[in-house]
């Protein structure tokens, strides 16, 4: 076995990279209509944070859309 795929990851011996099924996903991910579904869709991509460079500042115009005072 050269790859296992857990939690939406692909474990090989060169490391840990994010499942294509799951690029797929966000990709195809309808627009936000409201705060919940922004949040909803803030919580799948924050999750593969750790593979996006400076994902804070990229997800920064989308987090201020969930502000109570917008």
């Amino acid at each position: 076995m050269s790859e296992v795929k857990f939690l939406g990851h692909v474990i090989s011996h060169e490391g840990i990279s994010v499942d294509p099924a799951k690029i797929e996903v966000v990709l195809e991910w309808e627009r936000p209509r409201n705060v919940t579904e922004v949040r909803s869709f803030l919580g799948l991509a924050g999750y593969y944070r750790r593979f996006v460079q400076d994902f804070s500042r990229i997800a920064l115009p989308l987090t201020k859309l969930t502000r109570k005072d917008v």
